[in-house]
């Protein structure tokens, strides 16, 4: 699972299994946020399959599945306060991270805006979602 820190609250990730969360749980994440919609790709874990076991590992689950169609999804700003939450840690999780790092810049101010682009391209992101 390759893990990419967007802030100090903050890092996404491409798809994660019910055997990582243990470990996510390990390294200090308090969130799991899933940014994709069930049923993506047949071999995809649920939402609920991962909720399971983030409240066996004590961890605090968001369903906030976007896809191009309906992204930015129904309350960006309350996501963005998650994201920026400093008592939380949050891992969001999509297909790659993309959608996940770009619903992060479509919650950033215009002050954080260009450093949060920047840091995001730098990672190899497209952004296009966040940018249209």
């Amino acid at each position: 699972m390759s893990l990419f820190t967007l802030s100090d609250t903050l890092s996404v990730s491409a798809q994660i299994t019910v055997e990582d969360v243990s470990r996510l749980r390990e390294q200090g994440f308090t969130v799991i946020v899933c940014n994709r919609p069930d049923g993506e790709a047949p071999d995809q874990p649920t939402m609920d399959d991962i909720e399971a076991a983030c409240v066996a590992a004590g961890m605090l689950f968001i369903r906030y599945p976007v896809n191009a169609m309906d992204f930015p999804g129904p309350d960006l700003p309350g996501l963005g306060t998650l994201f920026d939450d400093p008592a939380q840690r949050v891992l969001a999780y999509c297909r790659t991270g993309t959608r996940c790092a770009n619903l992060w810049i479509a919650s950033r101010d215009e002050a954080g805006l260009s450093d949060a682009v920047a840091l995001s391209r730098g990672i190899g992101f497209d952004l296009s979602m966040a940018l249209r």
